[in-house]
């Protein structure tokens, strides 16, 4: 069982980005925009989007890029690969206080989020 999960896991290539430090809701915003784009495409939306998500999503793209070319052991070319799944989940929150009136302490919640991004041939998805 562990041997076919492990074959099964080296015919995807993804790469993975950890307690990243802003809210899983502003994150999806930049995610939804590359999810099921071509890989090089999506990575000029990436670029020169407005949003700071953005920059570590394109590194993250990257990332995941590599190591596609790393187990095929070829170069990537345009055209060739698509983001196949993207998605965000939620990290541990950092749990803050900030004085207000009268005595009282609000809490501030510091939201961070896991992003999983999975890049595939587009070649190998119409077969």
């Amino acid at each position: 069982m562990a041997d076919a999960l492990k074959a099964e896991r080296k015919q995807e290539y993804f790469a993975k980005l950890r307690n990243c430090s802003s809210s899983p809701r502003k994150m999806r915003l930049v995610v939804d925009m590359i999810r099921g784009q071509e890989a090089f495409k999506a990575l000029g939306i990436l670029k020169f989007s407005n949003k700071e998500a953005s920059n570590k999503v394109e590194k993250l793209l990257r990332s995941a890029i590599a190591n596609w070319e790393q187990k095929n052991e070829r170069k990537a070319e345009a055209g060739e690969l698509f983001v196949k799944t993207v998605f965000v989940d939620a990290a541990p929150m950092l749990k803050r206080m900030r004085p207000a009136p009268q005595g009282r302490g609000y809490r501030i919640r510091k939201r961070s989020n896991h992003v999983t991004l999975f890049v595939d041939t587009i070649n190998k998805n119409n077969d």
